[in-house]
């Protein structure tokens, strides 16, 4: 397996397979003009294997929107241009929005201990704000942690058959923490930097004693109502998807057997506020282009979210503080995003430094003719080109 092929298997997005569908969606009527390149990019994630795809771009020529595939099995109807999905660890970037907002107001410092804070916890003193949100703090990964050799030691269910059948279990982000707690830490605080959601779930605890107030709260307070976001939530233990949404599916082996459900449904206390999240592409448009443009954190905090650590390398470029950079090269720049995926859903969330250009997506599952994984990078690779560099 390539490196890159590890590293998107190792951030979560492990789960991707689905039918091979055809049919594009012509784009909204109030959308810029045709766009055969955008329409042709879609189509080939469907021929992939993916169930379905939307798409929105924000560029110079306005914004179009389209989608390609199903909106459910057996069906004919394409996903909604429109529809709300789960965005998996594209939540971690709203986290860390959260975190350095406090920062920005001086309740807390980038490289403040946060054993202080959570006392409770024991967490290692030399843990500081900044090692959670850029991934060097060593925590353990509670929903396992992946080593260099290809080894895994486990952590919570969230895969297979046993995920199948705790779907909709409840967990508390103290469980997870503490979970996380009972294992060796990967490296020494600042070490090293590893991909751990444990991180983000530690984020949320300092955000919600710092504030005193539920951690939906505050993102609702600070971010969801002040952008006008009416269609992304944080829905804790709920296991429902408001509508619109296209369905999403799962596949794995049930003693030799392989089964496929549908997993639209599903409680994602699991992950957190490292990954619970729901959204639409325009509320995340809305949501990444303010941020990019200096409406939600003062320039210098800007500044500190985009510097990133060497050794955080994949395919998503090199990660800073709740997001990733990646150089395009000549005549495309630099581009930053942060992706995700939940079982059933990923989500695409990128924009260029100043916020004036956008492209955010949602990808389904269904039940694979074919594994569209090995395909993925490829695709994903010739969509961030086609509309970031225009080719």
């Amino acid at each position: 397996m390539t490196k890159t092929l590890k590293t998107f298997r190792r951030l979560g997005l492990t789960a991707l397979a689905a039918a091979l569908l055809t049919g594009v969606a012509a784009p909204a009527a109030s959308a810029a003009q045709d766009r055969p390149e955008l329409r042709q990019v879609l189509q080939e994630f469907v021929d992939a294997g993916f169930g379905g795809m939307q798409l929105r771009v924000r560029d110079e020529r306005g914004e179009w929107t389209g989608s390609a595939g199903v909106r459910e099995l057996g069906g004919t109807a394409k996903p909604p241009t429109n529809g709300h999905f789960r965005v998996g660890s594209t939540s971690k970037n709203f986290t860390a929005t959260l975190v350095l907002q406090l920062v920005a107001e001086g309740r807390i410092g980038l490289d403040t201990p946060v054993a202080g804070i959570l006392p409770e916890f024991g967490l290692d003193s030399r843990i500081t704000v900044r090692m959670l949100l850029q991934h060097t703090s060593g925590l353990f990964n509670h929903t396992g942690q992946y080593h260099p050799d290809g080894t895994v030691t486990p952590g919570i269910p969230w895969a297979g058959k046993e995920w199948v059948d705790l779907r909709f279990h409840t967990y508390q982000p103290e469980e997870l923490v503490r979970l996380a707690l009972s294992k060796l830490p990967v490296f020494e605080p600042g070490a090293g930097w590893s991909y751990s959601n444990t991180n983000y779930v530690v984020a949320r605890l300092l955000v919600e004693k710092l504030t005193g107030r539920p951690f939906t709260d505050e993102l609702d307070r600070r971010i969801l109502r002040p952008l006008k976001l009416r269609d992304t939530l944080s829905p804790g233990s709920w296991a429902g998807m408001p509508k619109p949404y296209a369905h999403a599916y799962y596949r794995y082996d049930d003693a030799g057997q392989q089964k496929t459900i549908d997993v639209t449904h599903q409680n994602p206390s699991w992950i957190s506020s490292a990954g619970d999240m729901i959204s639409t592409t325009k509320d995340l448009q809305t949501y990444f282009s303010a941020l990019q443009s200096g409406k939600l954190l003062p320039a210098w905090l800007m500044a500190e979210m985009r510097k990133t650590h060497p050794g955080s390398e994949s395919l998503y470029g090199f990660y800073g503080l709740g997001q990733f950079s990646q150089d395009l090269g000549p005549g495309c720049g630099v581009v930053v995003n942060h992706n995700g995926s939940n079982n059933g859903y990923a989500a695409l969330m990128y924009s260029s430094p100043d916020g004036s250009k956008t492209l955010t997506a949602s990808i389904t599952e269904g039940v694979p003719a074919k594994d569209p994984l090995p395909s993925y990078p490829a695709a994903l690779t010739k969509l961030v080109r086609t509309v970031f560099c225009g080719k």
